[in-house]
């Protein structure tokens, strides 16, 4: 899994998520990854912090300069840095996959991990994503999934057809993630 392609240095894409972001962006952070934001003033603020983390930061979203944005993501993967992204972000709809993951692991020939997350307790926003704020001392969970390869010569269907597979294996993790019954 995720620890396997750590041992080998192998980078990848790590997808997860906007409503759950916290935990993810801080336990990647390192100077090996780098990350998107948006050009909104939310992104500012999460841009600010993300370095402090040691991402490099990317600029741009599926609304705002996303082409441009995609394009410095595949430069970084093909310099072996990991990418992190939230699919769903900036606007949503929540927990509905957009294709730049995807893209950029086909671009850059890297695989998708995704990451569901969950937290035992928590205050949720009252916003588009449903902010998940998870409360001090809470457990935490988070699960990956097993790298997903993408071959740089699919079509513009079977493109389609993964994102909508990521989409789905992203919301089962999602939904794992968040069961604290065990």
């Amino acid at each position: 899994m995720i620890e396997v392609l750590n041992s080998k240095k192998q980078n990848y894409v790590l997808a997860f998520w906007h409503g759950t972001m916290i935990l993810p962006w801080y336990l990647h952070g390192s100077p090996g990854f780098a990350a998107l934001t948006s050009k909104s003033k939310d992104g500012d603020l999460l841009a600010k912090i993300l370095k402090k983390w040691n991402y490099r930061v990317v600029r741009g979203s599926s609304s705002t300069g996303g082409d441009v944005a995609l394009g410095i993501m595949v430069d970084y993967a093909k310099n072996k840095y990991s990418i992190a992204i939230t699919p769903d972000g900036p606007r949503g709809p929540k927990q509905k996959f957009k294709a730049g993951a995807v893209i950029t692991a086909k671009k850059s020939n890297i695989p998708i991990i995704l990451a569901g997350v969950g937290f035992k307790r928590k205050k949720i926003l009252d916003n588009w994503d449903r902010f998940e704020i998870p409360y001090f001392f809470t457990t935490a969970k988070i699960i990956y999934s097993e790298p997903i390869y993408i071959e740089s010569n699919l079509s513009y269907e079977e493109t389609s057809a993964v994102i909508s597979k990521c989409d789905e294996e992203l919301n089962r993790l999602q939904q794992s993630a968040q069961n604290f019954s065990n």
